[in-house]
């Protein structure tokens, strides 16, 4: 009876492995782990168990991001002849709790963590093996820092409960164990690098931009940083329009950043704040050019360009913002009219950002 209990003791502890994981991330990694634990008994001397882990985590793309996990199970086979010995003393079901402990380190951040677990009511059957299962609340644990970060496998206690079928205590009572990793293995769950805010992220743009006072949209390409540099860079482009309905004409634009273009990572997007000047080489009415080189708006433009639903650093997605076109300088003798035509807000960037 002692070595049944002990066995049974050790199986479950291992139930606790996973549940010390704490986790969040961009795509889920998945992960299917075996391990072998021993546990000091006594009487019986040591006894080995097998441990598969299962588990998904999702992992930031940037420091300060969450760290999660989830679809965790662990499972232990337990030994006929353990089961033997429970169905000596009448035990039907056994129960209980467990506290695993796991190391997560991120960067110069070592994290030591114990979690306490349910080992779910698992029937007893007869004779044979039979396989025992946990579970318990893994809290998001939020990553500080860039560089290298490991998920690592500590040791374990548990608490077991065997019960007979009117549910009273068997002989054994409640009894509590440890297991201990068996040694030439590898203890990592899960290892990545973490990137930081200074991570590389580079895009092709597709799009448009509309001028609202124009009712009329420019299509737009170019490219886009977003970290450690932000900001677009867009290609000039036209926008073809009509004055009064009916008066055909065209502006090329050309946006261009101006002074320091800032920004910050955001889970798995991004928000870049961007002062942009707009420039108008060339305006024409009925084909005729109306507009001097030195056409530009007359101050910087801000804008705020932030990612949408579905956008991913790894991919791209959309961006959007919108802006407000100040008056116009520089247009020589038509200046006065042509900002009549350009200037005011509601103006806005709708961008399609492919990873390079």
């Amino acid at each position: 009876m002692p070595k049944t209990r002990l066995l049974l003791a050790a199986g479950l502890a291992c139930l606790g492995l996973p549940f010390a994981v704490p986790s969040t991330a961009a795509a889920s990694t998945p992960i299917d782990k075996e391990l072998s634990f021993t546990c000091p008994f006594p009487l019986i001397g040591k006894q080995k168990l097998a441990v598969e882990v299962k588990a998904a985590f999702e992992v930031p793309s940037a420091p300060g991001g969450t760290f999660t996990t989830s679809d965790l199970t662990v499972s232990v086979t337990v030994p006929d002849k353990s089961t033997r010995g429970l169905a000596l003393v009448g035990a039907a079901s056994i129960e209980g709790t467990a506290s695993a402990g796991v190391t997560l380190a991120n960067g110069s951040l070592t994290l030591p963590l114990n979690l306490p677990l349910t080992v779910a009511k698992t029937a007893v059957p007869p004779s044979g093996a039979f396989t025992t299962r946990a579970t318990g609340s893994v809290p998001p644990v939020q990553l500080p820092n860039a560089g290298r970060t490991t998920l690592t496998i500590g040791d374990f206690s548990t608490r077991l409960t065997p019960k007979k079928a009117d549910g009273s205590f068997t002989g054994l009572g409640s009894f509590t164990s440890d297991c201990t990793l068996d040694p030439g293995q590898d203890p990592v769950l899960l290892s990545f690098d973490l990137g930081s805010s200074q991570t590389e992220h580079r895009y092709g743009v597709t799009g448009s931009t509309a001028v609202k006072a124009l009712g009329a949209t420019a299509p737009l390409t170019g490219s886009f940083a977003a970290g450690p540099e932000f900001g677009p860079a867009f290609d000039r482009t036209r926008a073809e329009f009509k004055v009064f309905g009916f008066v055909p004409g065209s502006a090329d634009l050309q946006f261009t950043p101006d002074g320091p273009q800032t920004g910050e990572l955001d889970g798995d997007g991004f928000a870049v704040h961007t002062n942009l000047s707009l420039t108008l080489p060339q305006v024409t009415l009925f084909g005729v050019p109306l507009a001097d080189a030195g056409c530009r708006a007359s101050t910087p433009i801000p804008v705020d360009l932030r990612t949408g639903g579905g956008f991913a650093l790894a991919t791209g997605g959309p961006v959007s913002g919108a802006y407000t076109i100040p008056p116009l300088t520089g247009c020589g003798a038509f200046t006065t009219y042509l900002s009549s035509l350009f200037q005011g807000d509601g103006n806005t960037f709708s961008l399609v950002l492919t990873a390079r």
